[in-house]
């Protein structure tokens, strides 16, 4: 379930669901094992600056920070010299809750994007600090248990959810069907980029299911299927040494310069554009999120 020698430095996230460690100790392994992005990461900063600019201006830069980091997602964190506490977890994890549950960490998570961030005041860090010890505990046991580490794992997710939402999801039947559209990109986005596919599997007409998506989400089917090859797209020319022109091929494009013209509608840029950016921004700043 977890790292073997409890702290060693001998990871291997392909044998483990869950991974919890304080951010000072957390082994260099992990920065780079492959198996990372198939994690839900959770970074809570303790105490520390924001590792983003903080356009709120009521919001402290200093305090405790919540990032949340949907697997597959382009940004990683540096830590480097920063106090707080890693939690990471595979899908498995949750996906036998019910689904109001697993659509609500989604959401949380920015499932569709890159992350999510949030303030936490002094009054719910206390309730988060209560779970995250009953959690931590849990997890360096001899004798630790996977029925109690969810359990555990999933009250501190709903105290998430409670602060970034303040209230409760108002579930129906349509959240339902958000959820398992989002399921079935996820599977699917690489080979199905027509809504009808998508609402055909749903049981739904193409129609209706964009009616759900624009009220639910803000987006079409097929903009959401573009949100993700793009994301799949810039977490690859950040994060492998394949060309672009290896990308656009994994990613089902017949040719670059077809590639190239989609990655710039979408996104603003040309991937060598993305790219150079990319590089720059990690040469110039030493704490973010890359």
């Amino acid at each position: 379930m977890k790292e073997n020698a409890n702290g060693s430095d001998a990871l291997n996230l392909g044998d483990s669901l869950i991974f919890i460690r304080d951010l000072a100790n957390c082994p260099p392994s992990y920065l780079y094992d492959r198996s990372r992005s198939e994690f839900f990461e959770i970074v809570w900063l303790r105490d520390e600056d924001a590792l983003h600019d903080e356009r709120d201006q009521r919001t402290p830069i200093h305090g405790d920070w919540l990032y949340l980091i949907p697997p597959y997602r382009v940004h990683q964190l540096n830590k480097a010299g920063k106090k707080g506490v890693l939690i990471s977890f595979r899908r498995e994890v949750i996906e036998d809750d019910i689904k109001e549950f697993i659509l609500d960490v989604f959401r949380i998570f920015n499932i569709q994007g890159e992350f999510s961030c949030l303030y936490v005041d002094e009054a719910a860090a206390a309730s988060l600090d209560r779970v995250y010890r009953l959690l931590e505990a849990e997890y360096t046991s001899e004798a630790v248990e996977v029925a109690m580490i969810k359990a555990i794992l999933k009250v501190f997710l709903l105290n998430i959810i409670r602060l970034k939402e303040k209230v409760f999801t108002v579930q129906d039947i349509n959240e339902k069907r958000v959820y398992e559209f989002l399921l079935l990109l996820e599977h699917r986005y690489l080979e199905e980029r027509t809504a009808e596919f998508y609402a055909d599997q749903l049981g739904i007409s193409a129609k209706r299911l964009n009616q759900i998506l624009k009220e639910k989400l803000d987006r079409t089917a097929v903009q959401l299927i573009h949100d993700r090859i793009i994301l799949e797209a810039k977490r690859q020319i950040i994060h492998s040494e394949n060309t672009i022109k290896e990308i656009a091929f994994n990613l089902g494009f017949k040719d670059r310069p077809y590639f190239s013209r989609f990655f710039k509608v979408q996104s603003g840029q040309s991937p060598e554009e993305f790219q150079k950016s990319v590089k720059h921004h990690i040469l110039t700043k030493a704490n973010t999120l890359i």
